[in-house]
């Protein structure tokens, strides 16, 4: 009898595994099958509207100390911040900077900035970019990239046109008097995987990270604090003057870093803000429900997306979402807005909040970049 090479044997044993089902089983469309029950049973007491604290300033420092508690360990901040000038070019009416900064003991962050010509100080903008399930680029989806690298601007070019309707956020906002910052988040751009960008990889990597104490989103929100620190240091920058800015992870990352971080003064998130009821229930068939790149372990006990947000209040806030958005289901993210405007009210600040629900897809088109530029112009 011929023997069948034992590599075939074993692969034929993965593939029949693979294929097999069992007639009980816990777990059905990457949800437990209990996900009602636990929805139910997360009871948000340090919510502002549940945590009986009566004084809002102290509500505030509570709670945010309660997110960094889940954020789990820090990296350490590096003893002296430096800064390397990678490249530089003139623009059209400002001045574009590649740079690495040793922000941490661990690693340095590759970021890129813009400077309007003129004398400054100038008001700043933290440019947060997109998930997109597309690794390979990072910053450059905020910031137009430098010549010398073909395939990075063939590629951002590509999702510039597809996510922002032809026009680079950051580009836009220099233009119009900004200084912009934007810098890759871990495994992103030139923070990547060595083998290559692989969306499938990230999960991985977040679990071993957690292996040492570590949750790789928390140091995406760790890096933007350090980053926005950085940005308020720049000799070209009005420190009292910063805001941020994103599009999908970009936008979750503008209001975290909003609600964590006193630096920044005005926030602006397009296409983020949900409740968890809707979010990970199992009514809209969805197989993606976030996953690590926003996920602080065992915060949702503690506090829902909008009750995290709120502790931006009463800085201005502006928030926009789409009814065509597939990510965000209107009836989650109106709970959202509402949970919101309700702590905005409450320390008589409602007019600094805007929230508005537009007839457009996931994306960050010219108007809603019109959107913000109107809305940090008014209120940096």
């Amino acid at each position: 009898m011929k023997r069948i090479p034992i590599i075939l044997y074993v692969l034929a044993i993965v593939l029949a595994t693979h294929a097999q089902k069992r007639d009980k089983y816990e777990f059905n469309r990457n949800l437990p099958v209990y996900a009602d029950q636990l929805i139910a049973d997360l009871k948000y007491p340090l919510a502002w509207e549940n945590s009986g604290v009566k004084k809002f300033s102290k509500w505030k420092k509570v709670a945010r100390q309660k997110v960094f508690d889940c954020m789990l360990t820090p990296p350490p901040k590096a003893d002296d911040v430096s800064v390397r000038v990678v490249a530089e070019e003139q623009r059209d009416g400002y001045r574009a900077r590649k740079i690495e900064i040793s922000l941490t003991k661990y690693y340095t962050v590759p970021a890129l900035v813009l400077i309007p010509d003129g004398k400054g100080p100038f008001p700043a903008v933290n440019a947060l970019h997109d998930h997109g399930a597309h690794l390979f680029i990072g910053k450059e989806k905020m910031i137009r990239p430098f010549a010398e690298d073909s395939t990075v601007i063939k590629d951002a070019d590509a999702w510039a046109a597809n996510l922002y309707e032809g026009q680079y956020l950051g580009d836009y906002l220099a233009r119009n008097g900004y200084v912009v910052f934007s810098s890759d988040a871990p495994m992103w751009g030139e923070r990547g995987q060595k083998e290559g960008a692989n969306r499938d990889r990230y999960d991985m990597i977040a679990g071993n990270m957690m292996m040492y104490g570590i949750d790789l989103s928390a140091y995406m929100t760790y890096d933007d604090i350090y980053c926005t620190d950085f940005l308020a240091m720049m000799p070209e920058v009005d420190a009292s003057r910063i805001g941020c800015v994103g599009c999908s992870m970009g936008a979750y990352r503008a209001w975290m870093l909003s609600a964590l971080s006193d630096r920044i003064k005005v926030g602006a998130s397009v296409c983020w803000m949900v409740t968890t009821d809707e979010q990970m229930s199992f009514k809209y068939k969805r197989t993606e429900n976030g996953g690590f790149a926003n996920c602080f372990p065992g915060l949702r006990r503690w506090m829902d997306y909008p009750h995290v947000a709120s502790l931006a209040c009463p800085k201005p806030m502006l928030f926009i979402n789409g009814s065509q958005d597939k990510l965000f289901p209107v009836a989650g993210v109106e709970k959202a807005f509402n949970i919101m405007h309700d702590t905005w009210k409450s320390q008589k600040a409602d007019d600094k909040l805007d929230t508005e629900i537009w007839d457009i897809p996931h994306s960050c088109g010219l108007k809603a970049q019109e959107k913000v530029l109107d809305f940090f112009n008014k209120h940096l």
